[in-house]
């Protein structure tokens, strides 16, 4: 199931117009409406682009000290993992 999402504000009581959707006469769709309390700011959407602009992507290419990435990350769930099981204190 492909999901669209789309914030309007609501500028007719109890009517919402959704236009240029990708959708053909006779598809079935199902609408889902989901309030935003007052004053709420709307999410940033995090898009493919602005990511690889980001400078996130490729950010510690250069560093010597990580030569597999996949074990480097796994090194450090485990870090953590121990980490939580000694400073675990369920009471206080």
């Amino acid at each position: 199931m492909e999901a669209i999402r789309v914030q309007q504000v609501i500028a007719e009581d109890g009517k919402v117009t959704i236009t240029d959707l990708p959708y053909k006469k006779g598809e079935t769709v199902e609408v889902i409406l989901l309030s935003q309390p007052a004053g709420a700011a709307p999410k940033p959407h995090l898009t493919a682009q602005k990511l690889r602009q980001s400078g996130l992507i490729g950010m510690w290419k250069d560093r010597q000290d990580i030569q597999d990435s996949s074990a480097y990350a796994r090194q450090l769930r485990e870090q953590a993992q121990k980490r939580g099981d000694i400073n675990y204190d369920p009471v206080g």
